[in-house]
């Protein structure tokens, strides 16, 4: 997953992203509306945590500005801002979910996961897949009784592959849902990540799981 966090609060900003680069997501910050605007402008996002009271262009008119866009992130609005008329407000110009500061990370990230799990058009949060069973909200992943013991990159990089089951994904564009725009690495981790991820399926029986299809890329079938 793809996460835009904005928030005027450095503090916030920091905690989130650790947060959630802990379990495998790529995170882009931004401190003001302005500079989140520039970001949803040049990059994809799965989904936006958007305070709304920032300086220079603040979260309603980001709301408002996203509002027209055929193609968007789920909006969950973290905000301070706690009157019924507010979420209200916010609700009404596009967000998608609404959490009042001060917040508990676990309840946001369920949030987050739970909004992703609406642009698929999921209802459960198990993703299945033959033998492979992937918990999307604990982040679990079994062949039938045995849980994969595997990193947050390895199980973004599966969980993704299982969302898209059928779809050939290029390596440049797994790179970009599995790692910010400012990583100092390239995209051939993504080799490495599958390799990795293949022993481990493999130990497990499932070595024909991911199939590589020279020139374009890999997919689950």
């Amino acid at each position: 997953m793809r996460v835009l966090v904005v928030d005027d609060s450095e503090r916030v900003r920091k905690t989130l992203a650790t947060g959630l680069r802990a379990r495998g997501m790529a995170v882009e910050t931004a401190a003001d509306g302005a500079e989140a605007l520039v970001l949803l402008n040049g990059l994809p996002f799965d989904v936006a945590v958007l305070d709304l009271m920032m300086p220079r262009v603040d979260g309603m008119q980001v709301l408002e500005a996203l509002r027209g866009r055929r193609v968007r992130p789920r909006v969950l609005v973290l905000s301070a801002r706690d009157q019924v008329q507010d979420r209200v407000d916010a609700l009404n110009l596009g967000a998608d979910d609404y959490l009042v500061k001060p917040f508990s990370f676990d309840e946001l990230l369920a949030r987050l996961l739970a909004l992703s799990r609406r642009s698929f058009a999921e209802t459960s949060p198990e993703l299945a897949c033959g033998r492979l069973h992937v918990d999307s909200a604990r982040q679990l992943v079994r062949v039938d009784d045995t849980v994969l013991t595997l990193t947050p990159k390895e199980y973004a990089l599966l969980e993704l592959l299982v969302r898209r089951k059928g779809h050939v994904l290029g390596r440049a564009v797994i790179f970009e849902q599995l790692y910010e725009s400012d990583s100092t690495a390239s995209d051939t981790v993504i080799e490495v990540l599958i390799s990795t991820l293949r022993a481990k399926l493999a130990r497990a029986g499932l070595s024909e799981l991911i199939e590589t299809r020279r020139g374009f890329g890999y997919v689950v079938a």
